[in-house]
């Protein structure tokens, strides 16, 4: 199963693991992502500051799979 995540334009592959609770603290974070644990776009990603953009599909092991989305805000 993949689960939306609702973001406000781009986020940092490191915040997004915090903001969808997968990770509880950011070094919680740096752990999966230097381990080889994250998937992006089904690449493995090994940098913290990827930006994540609507669309991208972000695959933790034996965790879970997370869809990025773009929320706009009304003008």
């Amino acid at each position: 199963m993949v689960n939306k995540i609702f973001i406000n334009k781009q986020i940092k592959l490191d915040q997004f693991l915090k903001w969808c609770h997968v990770a509880s603290t950011g070094g919680q974070s740096k752990y999966y992502i230097l381990n080889n644990m994250v998937r992006v776009n089904g690449i493995p990603e090994n940098r913290r500051s990827r930006k994540l953009k609507d669309g991208d599909l972000v695959d933790v092991e034996n965790i879970g799979s997370f869809v990025v989305v773009s929320q706009m805000e009304d003008l």
